[in-house]
């Protein structure tokens, strides 16, 4: 079986998941978040060298107050482990997204992160917070901007690769496959630039049930598709 080099993943169905259980939306993003650190080990144990997670949006913020807060206190959570593990695990984590609005305490640890796992051979994992696809494409379009009014760069530099270059996934292969969990089948905004000629993969399985023979059955499709000319292989 062809594995992918890259899986991106959009994490959808976490309050779904909750709801149906009785509990309140955080259970279901603690147990997403649960199903995030096993991904990890799995994708790499098959062969994925990168994988991203689209965790937290530019458009979340507009969620109500107490469910903000309790994934920013989900994520401070995280970090406070985040480093020894990585470094057990060989596994360079970087997140992508504006880093701007978040507490300073998060944006620290983040930096402290990044730095310590840099130099980590293994599973390149990505964490997407306070993301969004077309937030990403401006933000690199005014530095771009500012490089021209500079004069680093003049007009005859402008291409499709100068433009990667200042985006936040600039050294990064694009995603192979991309998967939307819970039956949803829309972008959301995420790796707008990205995921030009990416294979998507949605499944109705909400994501804090998603399982290693999930992730089997979206690669499975992904080696039915015929990456040189689109659509499905001939049998």
């Amino acid at each position: 079986m062809n594995i992918p080099n890259h899986v991106a993943i959009i994490l959808d169905g976490n309050g779904r998941w909750a709801k149906r259980r009785g509990l309140p939306r955080n259970a279901g993003h603690i147990q997403g978040a649960k199903v995030v650190e096993d991904m990890c080990e799995i994708t790499w144990n098959m062969g994925i060298k990168y994988f991203t997670v689209y965790a937290f949006s530019t458009e979340n913020w507009n969620r109500p107050d107490d469910e903000v807060a309790a994934l920013m206190k989900l994520l401070r959570n995280y970090m406070v482990n985040a480093k020894k593990r990585a470094n057990k695990n060989n596994m360079c984590v970087r997140v992508i997204g504006d880093k701007s609005r978040l507490d300073q305490d998060l944006q620290d640890s983040i930096a402290d992160l990044e730095e310590a796992t840099s130099q980590n051979t293994g599973l390149h994992f990505q964490i997407a917070i306070n993301y969004g696809g077309r937030d990403e494409i401006v933000r690199a379009s005014r530095q771009m901007a500012q490089d021209l009014k500079n004069g680093t760069i003049s007009e005859e530099d402008i291409s499709e690769e100068k433009l990667n270059s200042y985006l936040d996934t600039h050294d990064l292969p694009d995603p192979d496959l991309l998967i939307r969990t819970c039956g949803e089948q829309r972008i959301s905004n995420f790796l707008l630039w990205q995921v030009a000629y990416t294979e998507f993969y949605y499944c109705d399985c909400p994501w804090p049930d998603f399982t290693k023979e999930e992730l089997t059955k979206a690669i499975e499709a992904y080696n039915r598709r015929d990456r040189k000319y689109g659509g499905l292989k001939e049998e």
